[in-house]
C-alpha cells in the first residue's frame, strides 16, 4: 500500500505542475485576443537613449536587460527595422532603449549622462497621426516571449492583405502592457543615424553595381576603356557618312530616270574622261545615223504607249532627247542632212 500511495503523490503533483504551468501561460497571454486596427499610436513624440545593434532579433534580450537596469521605472522600447524573411538573421538591424521623454516634456539630465556612461545615445522619435497598432498583455517575462510569436505574423499579414506601406515594427513595453505599432507616414524619421549611414551605403554599393552592368565594355565606369567607349569611335564616323552618301544618292535615282537619255548623249559629246563615246561620237556620220535610228526607234515605242498625248507634245519631246550640237567639222549641209533624217524617223515612227 505504501508504494501505491508514493505513485499516486508523484502523479498528483505532476498534475498539479501541468496545471500551475498551463495557468502561468495562460495569464501570460497566450489566448488573449490579438486586435489590430489603423488609428492614432499610443505615443507622441519621445526621446529615447537607444544602442544600434545588427544581429538576430532573437538576442535582443540582453540589450533589453542592459537598458532596463539602468532605468527600472521607464519604459522599454525596440525599433526593428528589417524583416527577417528578406535580410538574412545575423544582418538584421534594430535599435533597443528605454524612453527618457514623451511630447513636450525635457529628459532628466542625471538620467541621460548615466544611459550616455554606458554606451547609449539620444534620439528624437517624431510623432505620427495614423499607423498600425495592437497590443499584448504583459504580465509575466513570459509575454515577451509570446508577444512577438502572436503578434508579429498578425501584423505582417494585416498590413499585406491591406497593401499598406508600414514600417519599422516599434516595441512598446510598459509595465502591464506591450504596445506595437508600425507607422504609416514618415518612417524614414524613426531611422536613428547609424541606420541612414547603412542605408546610404547600401544605395551607393547598388549604384555602382548597375553603372557595372550598364556598362558597354564591361569593364569599369571609371577606366580608359570605358570612357572611350562613351565618345565616338572613328568608324562609327565612317559608316555614318557613308549612309548619308547613299542616302543622297538613292535621292537622286529618279532624276537620273528621267533624263537617262539626254546625259547617256551629253556624255557622248562633252565627257573626256570616256575615250570610247568621244571618239564615237566625233569619227564618223554612220555613228550619228544609226543613234538617230535607234532613238528613233525608242521615240516611236513611247509614242504607242502614250497615244492619250498631243502629237505636237510628242515631237517636242522627242526633238529635245534626240537634238544633237553638231561637234564635227562639216558644213551646212551636214546639218541638213541630220535634220532631214530625223524628220524621215519622226515620221516612220507616226506611221
Amino acid at each position: 500500500m505504501s508504494d501505491l500511495v508514493l505513485l499516486l503523490l508523484i502523479v498528483a503533483l505532476l498534475l498539479c505542475l501541468l496545471v500551475t504551468l498551463g495557468a502561468f501561460v495562460l495569464f501570460s497571454g497566450l489566448l488573449s485576443d490579438v486586435i489590430i486596427k489603423t488609428g492614432p499610436p499610443p505615443i507622441k513624440n519621445v526621446t529615447i537613449a537607444y544602442k544600434f545593434k545588427e544581429g538576430s532579433y532573437k538576442d535582443c534580450g540582453a540589450s533589453y536587460t542592459e537598458s532596463c537596469s539602468i532605468g527600472p521605472k521607464l519604459s522599454s522600447i525596440g525599433v526593428f527595422y528589417d524583416d527577417p524573411k528578406q535580410r538574412p538573421a545575423e544582418k538584421c538591424r534594430y535599435v533597443v532603449g528605454s524612453i527618457l521623454c514623451e511630447g513636450e516634456e525635457k529628459p532628466d539630465e542625471e538620467v541621460q549622462k548615466m544611459y550616455e556612461k554606458f554606451g547609449f545615445k539620444v534620439f528624437s522619435l517624431p510623432e505620427v497621426s495614423h499607423a498600425v497598432t495592437t497590443s499584448f498583455p504583459c504580465t509575466t517575462t513570459l509575454s515577451h516571449v509570446l508577444g512577438p510569436s502572436r503578434v508579429y505574423p498578425r501584423l505582417a499579414s494585416y498590413i499585406e492583405e491591406r497593401k499598406l506601406s508600414a514600417f519599422p515594427y516599434i516595441e512598446l513595453c510598459g509595465s502591464d502592457i506591450i504596445n506595437y505599432m508600425v507607422p504609416l507616414s514618415r518612417q524614414t524619421d524613426f531611422f536613428v543615424p547609424e541606420m541612414k549611414e547603412e542605408v546610404k551605403t547600401e544605395v551607393k554599393e547598388e549604384d555602382s553595381d548597375e553603372d557595372r552592368g550598364t556598362d558597354i565594355t564591361g569593364a569599369d565606369s571609371h577606366s580608359d576603356v570605358s570612357s572611350v567607349s562613351g565618345g565616338v569611335p572613328w568608324d562609327s564616323r565612317e559608316t555614318s557618312l557613308a549612309a548619308s552618301t547613299a542616302a543622297s544618292l538613292a535621292s537622286s535615282l529618279p532624276l537620273r530616270d528621267v533624263l537617262d537619255a539626254n546625259e547617256d548623249v551629253k556624255h557622248r559629246d562633252h565627257s573626256d574622261r570616256d575615250s570610247n563615246r568621244s571618239v564615237g561620237s566625233g569619227s564618223s556620220f554612220e555613228e550619228l545615223d544609226m543613234d538617230q535610228e535607234e532613238q528613233g526607234g525608242v521615240g516611236a515605242g513611247e509614242e504607242g504607249e502614250e497615244r492619250g498625248r498631243g502629237e505636237k507634245q510628242q515631237q517636242q519631246q522627242q526633238q529635245q532627247q534626240q537634238q544633237l550640237p553638231p561637234q564635227a567639222e562639216g558644213g551646212a549641209r551636214e546639218a541638213d542632212e541630220l535634220m532631214s533624217e530625223k524628220k524621215e524617223s519622226l515620221g516612220d515612227g507616226e506611221e
